[in-house]
Order: C-alpha cells, then structure tokens, then sequence
C-alpha cells in the first residue's frame, strides 16, 4: 500500500522531482540533483500533571542542486505548485553563473549507484488519539515525581511522533526514496532544596513507538539521575582514570570520525592526516558502519548522492581502515567516494564484555562523567578540554557527586589510551556505543 503523508506519495515526489531536473536541463544545466522530503508529526509537553502544549508539525522542503559545467547552484523552496518549483530552479541556475569554478563539482559516477532497494523497516504509523498521547506523557512524568520524595518540582514529559517521505533523484538516472518515522519520550525533573537544587532528564528515541521503552522506564530514570547529582562535593585537580558515560562518550566518537571525514581532510583541518592502516585508537577500539541496520537510526541504502553504501570495519582493534568521503571530497583528495555523503550510517562500537558497574570496578579510583559542557576540541592540534560534571568512584564504588570540573588532554592521547567498552550501549544516537573508560586524564576542579 502506498504511503501518504501529507497527501503526498512516494510516486507524487518521483514526478516533482523528474519535473524539476527536466527544468534543470531546459535553462542550461548541464546536470543536477533534487531532494524532497515532506514530514508531518505531533508534539505533547505536560507538566505537573497539566498539559502544557500541543504542536502539530507540517514541513515541507525541496533542494536543487544545478551544475553548469564546473560551476553549482543551489537553490529551495517550500512550494511544490510548479510555477514556484520554476522560480527555484532559475535562482540555482543564476546562482550558478555567478561561483567559482571547481572541478570537483558534480554528480557522483553513475557505477556508483546503488542499484538495489532495501526495507530497513524505517517506517512505522502508529494512530493514536491525542488523550492517549497526553495520558502517555504523564504517566512518564508521574513515574518520575512519586519515585521519591526529594524529587520535588518538574520540567515537564515530552511525546513527540513524526512520519517522513524522502526522495532523491538526479539527471543521471538515479531515483530513490523511502518513508520514516521517529518517536521518543522524554522527562526532566528536579531535585533538593534551596541552592542544591538539581535537575537531570532521561530519554528515549525509536523509529516504532512500541520500540520506545516504557514511560516507567524513563520516568524513574530520570528521578534516579537526578538524585545521583544532590550534595556534589570538591574533589583535588590530579590526573585519574575518566568513564564516559555512554550518552557522552558518544561525542569522543563523533570527534573520532569528524577528523577522518572527507570536509576536514582535504582542508588540511584534522589531527588524523593521512591516518589510513594507521594505529589511531587503542586495539579496544573496533568500530563497524552498518547501513542495513534494521530500524536503526541513520539507516539507508544509498547516501545523499545516490551512492550505493555498504557495511565495512572502519576501526579494527584501533586501526583505521576507511575514511568517511562524498564524491566531493574524494575528488579533492584524489581518492573513491565511500558513499558517506550526507555523514556516517550507524556506526557500532564493539563492547569489551563488561557492564558498566564492571567497567566501575575496573577503574578503581576516578571519575564518571556524566554531562560535558561548552566545545573544547582543537581539530587541527586534538587539544581537548570541557566543562564537565559526574559522579566520584573510591575503591570501585560511586562515593558522590561532583561538578563544575574541567577535564582536558588530547584527544589523540584519549583515544590511545581508551581501555575498554562497557555493554551499556546507547541506542539513541547513530552512534552505537557503550560506557568508555579512558586510562588518565587531567581533572580541575575549582577546589
């Protein structure tokens, strides 16, 4: 059965999108590429047992990208009526007149193409009435304030649900697309009295809303959390051993393949140059790109250009095996686009085995981050330091709170001295990892 969302099917997008590349063609082009998405969705926020708002979200958007020769254009356009579409495709043709040439400009190779399709089961409908949305977010919320009674006031629950169409099509032949859908919950209470007062929040993303974990589960998580952060005491500024808890260490991640990404490579601006079959992390550290993931979040099979993706070992025991490039950026380091426009596809740090109050007692001595503040990352030098706050462990057990810290080092040396992976993976993010406990690092504290 074919999906609607916004009246709009996946074969009304096809035919915008073949009208707006014959438009391309007709003012000069010598190629182009059009991407359209229509999405709709539903936004329920209560607070202290009172609904607060409901948002309904209705978005539509279309980019044309034109190339004349070695020059671009890009324009968009939130009207799909075909006069309007037109206006678009002339401002890209006239913004295109006007660039620098640049002979990496250009669509990808047409081998490249992904030729097959794939149901990854991105796309889940769920209809609900809005009084069941509404009794969904409170529920979430009412775990949270009766879990204990030093949880004391709310920022509120939040449901979100939203349905998506996508489809990309461009003057070489290739057209693809597929629908999606997202859905989480949310809650953030507060706890303490007075100026300890403390606040933490617990979530949970799924592409099918039974996926989502259970409004008990994120409720008491988020008053659990929040009572881990009450009474924070000084700890003295050392070098200690540091976990990252696994939302954080997410971000270790992300830098990880930000230096290794087509954009900062052939701008000379990562500390991980020329860095293939090279030793940059520690033999703890094995990541895999899966794209074929089923329900999973950065899920696909074919990248922003229609370049067919596949699943590979980017980090092996630490060793780098593939940088993450578009046709763009391979052209300019004169090397194959690896079907990474658009970013990385679900990538799955491979766990050393132990839970993470295992990984605790591992460590022994040192620090739990569990929230950073501020961006401290040098990409070019890999110098490293964030504001950060978390929790204290003595003799492998959590002791109290700690805050208004800095951690800092180089993220070079961070990532040589990782130790280990916990099995806690975080499945909110299109990276897939666990807690991560890094050997040394220098902690200030305000002490």
């Amino acid at each position: 059965m074919s999906i609607k969302i916004l009246k709009y099917s996946n074969q009304t997008l096809l035919d915008i999108a073949d009208f707006t590349n014959d438009i391309s063609t007709k003012n000069g082009a010598t190629s182009s590429e059009v991407e359209i998405s229509v999405a709709s969705g539903k936004s329920i926020s209560v607070r202290l047992s009172k609904l607060e708002t409901i948002e309904l979200h209705n978005d539509k958007a279309l980019t044309v990208t034109v190339y004349m020769g070695n020059r671009r254009g890009i324009a968009s356009t939130s009207d799909f009526n075909l006069p309007a579409i037109k206006d678009c495709v002339l401002a890209a043709c006239q913004i295109a007149k006007y660039t620098a040439e640049d002979e990496a400009f250009g669509l990808a190779e047409a081998h490249l193409y992904s030729k097959t399709t794939k149901d990854l089961e991105l796309h889940h409908s769920f209809d609900a009435t809005e009084q069941f949305l509404i009794d969904t977010a409170t529920s979430c919320e009412a775990y949270a304030l009766d879990f204990s009674e030093k949880i004391n006031n709310s920022e509120g629950a939040q449901l979100n649900c939203s349905e998506s169409l996508f489809t990309y099509a461009n003057s070489n032949g290739f057209v693809g697309g597929f629908p999606s859908s997202r859905y989480s919950l949310s809650c953030s209470v507060l706890g303490g009295t007075g100026s300890s007062m403390q606040r933490d929040s617990s979530y949970s993303s799924t592409r099918a809303f039974d996926d989502l974990k259970s409004t008990q589960e994120v409720g008491q998580d988020a008053a659990s959390r929040t009572l881990m952060r009450l009474n924070p005491k000084k700890i003295d500024t050392g070098t200690y051993p540091v976990i990252f808890e696994a939302p954080v260490a997410t971000s270790i991640i992300s830098s990880l393949i930000s230096a290794v990404s087509g954009g900062n490579l052939y701008r000379e601006n990562s500390f991980l140059m020329n860095s293939i079959n090279t030793q940059v992390a520690s033999s703890a550290i094995t990541i895999e790109e899966n794209p074929f993931l089923l329900r999973g979040n950065a899920s696909t099979y074919f990248d922003d250009e229609g370049v067919m993706v596949n699943k590979r070992k980017v980090v092996d025991k630490g060793v780098l095996l593939g940088y993450f490039l578009s046709s763009y950026s391979a052209r300019r380091l004169n090397m194959q686009t690896t079907g990474n426009a658009g970013g990385s596809h679900n990538l799955i740090i491979k766990d050393s085995g132990l839970s993470f109050d295992e990984l605790v007692k591992k460590m022994g001595r040192g620090l739990i981050v569990t929230e950073l503040l501020g961006h401290g990352l040098n990409m070019v030098t890999g110098d490293y330091s964030r504001g950060a706050a978390g929790l204290w462990v003595e003799n492998g057990e959590v002791q109290f709170a700690v805050e208004e810290i800095t951690i800092a080092s180089n993220i070079k040396d961070m990532l040589m001295n990782i130790e280990a992976v916990a099995t806690d993976t975080y499945t909110n993010s299109s990276k897939y990892t666990g807690s991560i406990l890094v050997k040394e690092m220098m902690v200030g504290s305000n002490n």
